[in-house]
């Protein structure tokens, strides 16, 4: 392939390969030079022009394929244009004599179809160069197309579209005579020609006045005529040519109209026209006449939306008058039909083409026409004297307008969702009232058609649900004597339940229970009055079955099996009785009853899964089988009373089937025979004369094969009409009036209106799907019995019946095999198979391709079901001789599909022994170019076979391959169904292929480039099915081999397919687009930017590409903008799902760097909500003005040439809004994750002084929270719930980001405003309560983030809390309920968990502000600034401000928050203990929403906790409070307790009270701390726990939980395992707060005990040993504290510390670990976990503590070893001050003195001291241990337990060596600190302790200090050190004895002295060395006056060092005061030591 890249055609090359390779050659060679012509130099070009035009025109004369000669065009004309034109006409000449050949050969056609194509690709390239050339061409071309063939045709017409295009008004000469000629072909028998003749024609009328003045009638019975029997293709190409003629006629370009006066037709003319076509012809209304539809949709997109908007009055009168027309109505079917295709315009033109703002105008005209319509029929129904027939036939057809027109309001509010809100309440127009008037209709269709709209009304406006079903219950008590009425209220009020399930806050409980009185009343009733006994019954069962759908029946009526079992006879005596009496009326009415109860009961099946117990569904059996006896009676019933029974009979009938199909078919066993009996006779049509048809059969065929059978047209956008022209469906003819209970049953997905099909199809389709269910479980014989009746009920059936009957026949095979896999059974016995083979291979040869279809997928299935290869080896066998043998296209056909579907259903592996057999005979069937039908088929399997075998095909993909190849470039384009096939196989060879394609072997690039040019030929392809394979084949080529896909030139064509006008190409498009995003996301961006430049630069040519690109509007929003616009325009699920998900992956790559690019896309989708309601921007009165003026604007732009261009956009619909609010939130997310500068406005002003394009998030804050704003204030309420959302996000990540203008103050502070606003109207009396229940957590966080710190701006917002408070207690009343209870308790809930969370920042900042010194200003920065709130400038806020606000409301909240934990505490109770639950509900929930309140309960009660607990500790438990009431409404509330004790009984004591708070706080916590499931926010584990620890802060909950240790226990039992399941340190941390606030509870308890026992102990008792442990020592897990206590810290501490565990260091794969620094939170988390374990030992008694003391000097003495590092700060790590305050607290504790355990404790400390010791022995491994902590450590031994360690030598040895390496360290600040330790060592009162370290030490001490003169310290640090030094010898000078006291000062005088400088050296000595002179001095003058005597006697024995003395002495005098006073003060700076300790531990 590679040869065939070059400018010339490499003839060598070509002439080398095969003849078979050489088209592919000569494409590839063609699709380089496509590429290459446009970019190459143009001076190159023209040298080698010559010989490239020989070249191309050389191939013409080859009979190239189709694409070839597409292609070859293309480059021929593109040459021309670039390079010289001289010889273009002598090209133009010969194309021209081939196109007048005489030659009528099909050898010759390919040669002259690539004349045809040239000639079109010249003009449209170069159009008027070419001169006057055109007249012959165009002449010579017509001549042509009268005697070509249909593919001649079909190419010639394109090319005249193409030089129609080039020349422009140039050609006006030729119109008339093209369309003379072309019109009459555009009822070919040949659709593509009629496509081509559309197309051509459209081009035409662009210039041709003619055409849409004196020709439009006659075009447009052209039009009409071309619509009939035609196919998708030319519909949707026919209708957009009338379409478009219509458009131009009414408003013609302002080109054509200046050039010849024409006259303008008027909108009725034109619509006048159109109206003819749809309802002409006197047979009945024909099917296709409905496409007229097709083309008023074009018409009016054409004219665009604006032109809609203003005419929409005319535009809606003249539709309805349409449907109402008798031709439209003849029969009921029609009828359908005709409101089908109404309907379908309505939503097509009023969906797409207006904004919100339009559609609720449209809503108002539709209202009026209602509402006109419904006083006509009032007036003719008022009409006493009924000889108003004319009338009659109005209210007949006006049912028809009415379901229309209702219908379309209906979808309109559903789509507007709470945007319709304006329409509903603008009194005017009086909305519901029009509606609900309709509900008295004579029609039953028009009736539902109003419940229907209001059902869309509630479903859009939750608040109206309550109030319309109000309604409608009064309407019906009301006027229980109409039956229209009873009828029309009743299912007004189904519909509206059954719309309950859509809404998410429901429907007070109450209103089931007034539902069921309602139906009990009416069932009741029925038989009283003749005249309305038949409505009432129906209205009565269709209440009952549309109450089921709420789900939870049983609470909401006693006993619905009472109902049932009344209605049928209890017994056959019963029943034979009942058939002797009655009349044909009486029968109608019991029939249609028992059809009401069994769809009632259908209903119970379906909505209330849970409650199909064994034994309900036993009860429920009871008048199933009575009803299934009474079936086999009722044809003699039939009989007796007349015809008219039937269709009761039938619903009678489809109610049974359906809720049999639902039951386990094990339930009704014993009645498989009769229950079969009367299902066969239903689909083999045995007692019915109509051919009726199921509809099911293509549902059951695979979705695959709907190439063969047509039915991708349901994927259209035309779907709801097409449907109809499906032939054997009655899909399209459904309607609400076929089967009312429809309306309260759940919309299958993708439906807009429920369609039931009418009842004669639906008891088919039942009886179908029933049978299927069925037959898995019937015996052989009977299968086989069947079998055999249906092969006989086929050939007994002739001509139609007789392909009804074998329809509905395969349908129930097909359904029964499908049964069969899904329940793993077998077919059965050789007979039963015989029987099934023989029926299924018959239809295989059947002309019916549905039915061939079937036959092949029943086949498969069969292979599937019966699985033995045997089996499978003859079917296939039979298949292979049929079409080795048959010529005929139906059976070869059928047989090949049968090997496709064999495959398909046993897959590779089973049928891989036939593989090369299929592959080989479908291959040769796949060149069968005579029938394209074979071709078509034999593909479809052969993709089948490849997609099923796998890897096994692997050997047959090249073959195969080049198949596909030669097809695709030989197969006219017109069959598409074929080029459809060639994509599905090649896209099965790739996924074959698979990840090899990335390979770069010879094989594997031929196979590459193959589908490479496969892909090209098709996306160059005309159909857009074609187009869609393409995209999916490149799609998948895409996964496999990335980098050999073009994206440069994919990614523009996938931009311009989202604008075609077919759905699948769409779909194709964006779901490869969203492949692409996931990896690419910036060069598809990039692509398609691209596309959107090279748009403005060509304004060349115009292909049908760049027509397209003109349609696709990319501006600077790119793609993405594309892609949002999308999204207002379709309505495809799958679509619009792939859509978010595209955008969503752009999202999370791109909008990081392209911040203000994605902002501002949000922002323009967001502010189209402004336009809508301008009453929310009262405050802004300038952007009201100016919406205004912008509204006149569009008001009087007239339509010109440039309105008409683009399509009219709309306002982005509050759908994409919502999405634009959610994407919002996603970006501020991602840039938290990407860089903490984005919240940071000093930070990203810097970043952005240094990069000027970098863009930072805070930079964008105003408009983020404008965009919220207008989010959260906007009509829809799910763009509320999303503006909420993203207001809280902003507020969260911003609440701490300072302003650096004003320091102390925060960024957000200005905004103050905007938040209130937009929380405001959240809180209005008719908002939703799921809404304000957001906006209360908003509120909370607003007022907890500490942004606000001036009272009056937090106001604002509080007092909006506040109301909401007084709702809450108010205790809304049951009159105002318009939701359900549930939604009730969550608004409750929501201000409850507000206020905690405020009350908790509350105190938190109370708190700061009472711990911290009163500084006079605060100083910024760091973490915890974000709750405070002070400093305002000058005024300083009193911290408790908050406080404040809260204080007044805490009495009342206080008792709620209670109420509402009781509550929780309740609904947490297991399910066992649900009688213990209160039976009248708690204080928030009611008994019937229990499981929903549980949610909200959730959700809300850990603030609530913490509040309480705060709110418990500050008052002392409620000590002094009022006494506790139940809140609200007495009469409600349970017993406060759970005990039941109310407080009206008897008041409590205060300890009881006590005891009940503690256990309700203990016992919710502990509940949860056990189980906290994993997606629970770690929020709430943290509030729990802080509420815990708070709570046991309070000294009465520490006496409660000391008192009750099992309770202690357990609390920390649970930690202990909430600790091995969660990991955040915060968490950990929070844990151990807990354990030690339980700890110290326990141990002030024991305390207080043992000072009791003391005291009284004076009265002669013997003392209990008070403590754990006994005399024993004893722990007993689970009951001691000590002992759960220990198992938590020694987890901690080996979680954080491993190496504390000898275990690891024993195993053999242990590597030692060095130790080292612990991060903060885990050192804070060590710290605190030692000094909790410190404190243990005083848990108990002396022998107890020495069962835990091992352990915890063993845990302790190993965090000393492992945290104590030397830090560069010199600071002391907090674990390591932790474990040495732990160690003395243990070592000076009283256990020392007990006088049992003396021995085993003075082992334990000296144990320990030689721990230190060991640890502390210096080792070369561990360079930065911390000496000085390990020195502290043995210090701390010797001076708190100097009793235990006198005497021994061993470890006094080993002190006194760690002290001397201390001394002789070369560290300065280890030497100062060793001094300050061996001073107190020194000081010790116990000489027999000290006396040995005074004579180690003292010496080297000396010698050290001696040492000095020679080297004077040079830093502040050593002279500290000597200072320090020479502190310890004063003090042992003043140890001594008097009469040592002269050789201890002969010591200290010398050694001081010389440390003094002489005159001349003091002026150049360092600081050090002059500080330490000082030093000196200082202390010799001091020492003298001490001692004179002594001192005396050591200075006069050496006279050298008085002479030192006196000359310092001198030297000082003489210096002046000021140095004196400066010297002074030196030393004092310096004496002071740099570490500080943060205890002092001596």
């Amino acid at each position: 392939m590679e040869l065939a890249h070059s400018l010339l055609l490499n003839e060598d090359a070509l002439a080398q390969i095969t003849e078979a390779k050489r088209p592919v050659f000569i494409f590839e060679w063609l699709r380089f030079l496509d590429k290459v012509l446009v970019a190459a130099n143009k001076v190159d070009v023209k040298e080698k022009q010559k010989k490239l035009v020989e070249q191309l025109t050389g191939l013409i004369s080859s009979a190239p394929g189709p694409p070839t000669r597409k292609l070859l065009a293309k480059n021929l004309a593109t040459l021309y244009s670039i390079g010289d034109t001289f010889t273009v006409f002598q090209t133009l000449d010969k194309c021209n004599d081939i196109i007048k050949s005489k030659d009528d050969t099909p050898a010759y056609l390919p040669t002259k179809l690539a004349a045809v194509a040239c000639v079109g690709a010249f003009y449209e390239k170069m159009g008027r160069m070419l001169g006057s050339s055109f007249p012959d061409t165009i002449n010579n071309m017509l001549k042509a197309l009268k005697s070509a063939e249909s593919q001649g045709r079909g190419e010639m017409l394109i090319s005249l579209q193409k030089v129609l295009c080039g020349l422009g008004g140039a050609a006006a000469s030729c119109h008339r005579d093209i369309y003379k000629n072309a019109r009459s072909l555009l009822t070919d028998r040949s659709m593509a020609v009629r496509c081509a003749v559309a197309k051509c024609l459209l081009e035409l009328q662009n210039e041709a006045v003619f055409m849409w003045t004196t020709e439009l009638e006659s075009l447009a019975t052209l039009c009409f005529k071309a619509l009939e029997g035609s196919n998708y293709g030319v519909r949707v190409a026919v209708s957009k040519l009338l379409g478009t003629v219509m458009a131009t006629a009414l408003m013609p370009k302002q080109a054509a109209v200046m050039r010849q006066n024409v006259k303008r037709a008027t909108l009725e003319e034109v619509l006048e026209l159109m109206a003819t076509g749809f309802l002409r012809g006197g047979s009945g209304f024909l099917k296709s006449e409905s496409l007229v539809f097709q083309a008023y949709v074009v018409f009016v997109t054409t004219l665009g939306g604006q032109w809609l908007e203003r005419n929409f009055a005319t535009f809606l009168s003249h539709v309805l008058d349409l449907v109402s027309h008798p031709r439209a109505t003849q029969t009921h079917v029609e009828a359908v039909y005709s409101r089908r295709c109404v309907s379908f315009m309505l939503r097509a033109t009023l969906g797409g083409l207006l904004g919100e703002k339009a559609q609720i105008a449209a809503g108002m005209e539709l209202c009026q026409a209602i509402g006109k319509q419904m006083r006509a029929v009032e007036a003719v129904v008022s009409d006493p004297s009924g000889d108003n027939k004319s009338g009659a036939a109005d209210v007949s057809a006006s049912q028809h307008v009415m379901v229309c027109a209702l219908k379309e309001l209906g979808s309109l509010v559903h789509s507007l969702s709470a945007t319709a809100s304006p329409l509903i309440q603008e009194p005017s127009v009086g909305l519901l009232e029009t509606v609900t008037s309709v509900l008295l209709h004579p029609s039953m269709a028009a009736r539902l058609a109003a419940a229907w709209c209001l059902r869309c009304v509630a479903v859009a406006l939750p608040y109206q649900l309550t109030p319309l079903l109000d309604r409608c219950a009064e309407r019906i008590n009301n006027l229980k004597s109409s039956p229209e009425a009873v009828s029309g209220y009743s299912v007004a009020v189904a519909a509206l339940l059954g719309g309950v399930h859509q809404c998410p806050l429901g429907i007070p409980h109450s209103k089931g229970k007034l539902v069921v009185s309602i139906a009990e009343d009416l069932l009741r009733t029925a038989s009283q009055n003749s005249r309305l006994s038949l409505q009432r019954t129906q209205a009565g069962w269709l209440l009952l079955g549309s109450l089921m759908t709420l789900g939870e029946t049983p609470a909401r009526f006693p006993d619905p099996f009472r109902l049932w079992s009344n209605v049928f006879p209890r017994s056959q005596k019963e029943l034979e009785a009942e058939k002797a009496r009655g009349d044909s009326f009486s029968w109608q009415v019991t029939l249609e009853g028992r059809a009401g109860a069994l769809c009632a009961m259908r209903s119970f099946v379906a909505h209330c899964p849970e409650l199909l117990t064994e034994d309900v569904i036993r009860r429920l059996m009871t008048p199933i089988e009575c009803a299934m006896t009474m079936l086999s009676h009722v044809p003699a019933i039939i009989k007796l009373y007349g015809a008219h029974l039937k269709a009761s009979a039938a619903m009678v009938r489809l109610r049974l089937y359906d809720i049999l199909a639902l039951l386990p078919p094990k339930t009704y066993e014993g009645s498989y025979n009769a229950l079969l009996r009367e299902l066969v006779a239903e689909f083999t049509l045995t007692d019915n004369s109509a051919n009726t048809t199921t509809s099911l059969l293509r549902s059951l065929c695979h979705y695959d094969d709907s190439v063969l059978m047509g039915s991708w047209l349901q994927e259209t956008d035309h779907k709801s009409i097409e449907d109809q022209l499906q032939p054997n469906s009655a899909s399209g003819s459904g309607a609400l009036e076929h089967d009312p209970s429809s309306i309260y049953l759940r919309i299958p997905v993708g439906e807009a209106v429920p369609g039931p099909l009418p009842l004669g199809v639906s008891v088919i389709d039942a009886s179908v799907a029933l049978f299927g269910v069925v037959f898995p479980h019937v015996s052989f014989k009977h299968r086989l019995q069947m079998l055999d009746h249906f092969a006989e009920c086929i050939k007994q059936a002739k001509g139609i019946r007789q392909q009804a009957v074998q329809l509905n026949i395969f349908t129930a095979v097909l359904s029964a095999l499908k049964g069969l896999a899904e329940n793993k059974s077998t077919l059965g016995p050789e007979e039963v198979r015989k029987s099934a083979l023989a029926l299924v291979m018959g239809a295989l040869d059947n002309p019916n391709p549905i039915l061939r279809c079937a036959a092949g997928e029943a086949l498969g299935r069969m292979a599937q079901v019966v699985g033995e290869a045997t089996f499978i080896a003859r079917m296939a066998q039979y298949s292979f001789d049929k079409l080795k043998s048959a010529r005929d296209v139906v059976s070869r056909t059928g047989h090949s599909l049968a090997l496709g579907c064999l495959h398909r259903y046993v897959g590779g592996i089973g049928s891989g022994q036939h593989l090369k057999t299929s592959v080989s005979i479908l291959l040769a069937l796949a060149q069968d170019g005579s029938s394209h039908e074979v071709q078509t088929w034999s593909l479809h399997s052969l993709a089948l076979i490849v997609d099923s075998s796998g890897p096994m095909y692997r050997g047959y993909v090249e073959p195969t391959l080049s198949l596909v190849l030669t097809l695709l470039l030989t197969v006219p384009p017109s069959h598409t169904e074929v080029h459809q096939c060639l994509g599905r196989c090649l896209g099965a060879l790739i996924t074959t292929v698979g990840p090899e394609l990335q390979g770069n072997g010879a094989t594997i690039s031929t196979i590459r480039s193959s589908c490479l040019v496969g892909c090209a030929i098709m996306q160059d392809h005309s159909d857009s099915l074609v187009q869609a394979a393409a995209i999916s084949c490149l799609q998948q080529l895409h996964m496999f081999a990335p980098r050999h896909v073009n994206l440069s030139s994919l990614v523009p064509c996938l931009c311009v397919h989202l604008c075609s006008s077919h759905l699948l190409l769409r779909r194709a498009a964006v779901a490869c687009l969203r492949q692409l995003a996931q990896r690419e996301a910036a060069e598809v961006c990039a692509y398609a930017m691209s596309l959107a430049k090279r748009a403005g630069d060509s304004s060349g040519s115009i292909s049908e590409y760049d027509c397209r690109m003109a349609e696709l509007n990319i501006t600077e929003t790119g793609l993405e903008g594309v892609l949002f616009g999308m999204l207002d325009r379709e309505t495809d699920r799958k679509l619009c799902a792939d859509i978010h998900d595209t955008l969503g992956h752009m999202l999370s790559s791109l909008a990081v760097e392209k911040l203000s690019h994605w902002l501002k896309l949000c922002k323009d989708v967001l502010a189209a909500t402004t336009d809508l309601d301008l009453s929310l921007v009262r405050d802004d009165e300038d952007s009201e003005k100016k919406d205004a003026e912008m509204d006149d604007d569009i008001m009087f732009t007239g339509l010109g040439e440039d309105d008409k261009a683009k399509p009219s956009v709309v306002a982005p619909r509050w759908v994409t809004r919502v999405f634009a609010a959610d994407c919002l939130c996603r970006i501020i997310l991602l840039c938290e994750n990407a860089n903490k500068a984005h919240f940071d406005l000093a930070a990203a002003r810097a970043f952005r002084v240094q990069n000027p394009k970098g863009d930072l998030l805070v930079l964008h804050l105003s408009d983020l929270i404008r965009m919220a704003f207008m989010a959260a204030t906007d009509h829809s309420n799910q763009l509320r719930m999303a503006g909420l959302q993203a207001l809280e996000d902003i507020i969260k990540k911003f609440a701490t980001a300072p302003e650096p203008e004003f320091p102390g103050h925060v960024i957000l502070e200005q905004y103050q405003a905007n938040v209130g606003a937009a929380l405001r109207p959240a809180f209005s009396p008719d908002t939703p309560s799921d809404i304000t229940a957001k906006a209360c957590q908003v509120c909370s966080t607003w007022i907890g983030s500490g942004v606000v710190s001036d009272l009056n701006d937090l106001r604002r917002v509080h007092t909006l809390l506040v109301s909401s408070l007084d709702k809450v207690q108010a205790g809304t009343g049951s009159s105002s309920q318009l939701y359900s209870e549930s939604a009730t308790t969550m608004e409750k809930l929501a201000v409850l968990k507000a206020w905690a969370e405020v009350y908790v920042v509350a105190m938190k900042i109370k708190k700061e502000a009472e711990s911290k010194p009163e500084p006079p200003v605060r100083g910024g920065g760091g973490e915890e600034d974000e709750d405070e709130e002070e400093d305002l400038g000058g005024a300083v806020l009193p911290p408790d401000s908050l406080i404040s606000l809260v204080q007044p409301e805490l009495p009342s909240l206080s008792r709620l928050w209670l109420a509402m934990l009781q509550d929780y505490a309740l609904l947490t109770l297991p399910a066992e203990f649900s009688s213990q639950l209160p039976p009248e509900g708690g204080a928030f929930y009611t008994p019937e929403t229990i499981d929903t309140a549980r949610i909200h309960y959730r959700g809300s009660w850990a603030p609530v906790l913490h509040a309480v607990a705060l709110w418990l500790r500050s008052t002392g438990f409620g000590a002094g409070q009022e006494p506790i009431e139940p809140p609200a409404d007495p009469t409600k509330a349970p017993g406060f307790f759970p005990k039941g004790a109310s407080s009206a009984v008897a008041p409590k004591s205060f300890e009881d009270l006590v005891k009940d708070r503690m256990h309700l706080m203990l016992g919710v916590s502990i509940e949860f701390l056990c189980f906290p499931r994993a997606e629970e926010p770690i929020e709430n584990v943290t509030s729990c726990l802080q509420g815990l620890c708070t709570l046991l802060d309070s000294p009465c909950a520490k006496t409660h939980i000391a008192e009750d240790q099992l309770l202690a226990v357990e609390l920390l039992n649970v930690l202990h395992r909430l600790l091995l399941t969660r990991d955040p340190p915060a968490v950990q941390l929070q844990v151990t707060a807990v354990v030690q606030e339980t700890i110290r509870a326990a141990v002030e308890h024991l305390q207080e005990k043992r000072t009791q026992q003391e005291d009284e102990g004076e009265k002669d008792r013997p003392p209990t040993v008070l403590g754990e442990g006994g005399e024993t020592g004893e722990l007993v897990p689970g009951k001691s504290l000590v002992f759960a206590a220990m198992e938590l810290l020694v987890f901690i501490l080996v979680r954080h510390l491993p190496q504390l565990n000898t275990r690891v260091k024993e195993s053999p794969s242990h590597a030692a670990l060095r130790p080292q620094r612990l991060p903060g939170e885990s050192a804070c988390l060590v710290a605190n976990t030692v000094s909790i374990l410190a404190e243990l030992p005083s848990l108990c008694t002396p022998a107890g503590s020495m069962t835990i003391l091992p352990t915890a000097l063993f845990l302790i003495t190993g965090v000393l070893r492992e945290t104590a590092l030397k830090n560069a700060d010199l600071s002391v790590p907090m674990p390591v001050s932790a474990a040495l305050q732990g160690l003395k607290t243990i070592i000076t504790s009283p256990l020392a003195r007990a006088d049992s355990t003396q021995t085993q404790w003075t082992s334990l400390v000296r144990s320990s001291l030689a721990s230190v010791l060991e640890y502390s022995q210096p080792d070369d491994s561990r360079p930065d241990m911390d000496e000085v902590s390990m020195l502290t450590a043995i210090t701390l031994f010797l001076l708190s337990a100097s009793s235990e360690l006198v005497g021994v030598t061993v470890l006094q040895k080993g002190c006194i060596d760690r002290f001397k390496n201390a001394l002789n360290s070369s560290d300065p600040m280890v030497q100062t600190r060793c001094y300050q330790l061996l001073l107190s060592v020194f000081q010790h009162p116990s000489r027999a302790l000290a006396t040995p370290y005074i004579h180690a030490l003292a010496p080297l001490m000396v010698e050290k200090l001696k040492a000095v003169e020679r080297s004077r310290p040079g830093s502040a640090g050593e002279l500290q050190a000597v200072q320090e030094g020479i502190r310890v010898l004063e003090n042992l000078v003043g140890m001594g004895e008097e009469q040592n006291r002269v050789q201890l000062l002969a010591l200290l005088v010398p050694t001081l002295i010389s440390y003094l400088l002489d005159e001349n050296t003091m002026a150049q000595a360092a600081p050090a060395s002059s500080g330490l002179h000082d030093f000196a001095l200082q202390n010799l003058m001091r020492i003298g006056p001490l001692y004179p005597a002594a001192f005396k006697t050591v200075i006069g024995a050496a006279p050298e060092l008085k002479t030192r003395l006196e000359s310092a002495i001198r030297a000082n005098q003489a210096s002046s005061k000021a140095r004196e006073a400066a010297r002074l003060a030196q030393p004092a700076v310096q004496a002071a030591p740099t570490i500080k300790l943060k205890t002092s531990f001596f």
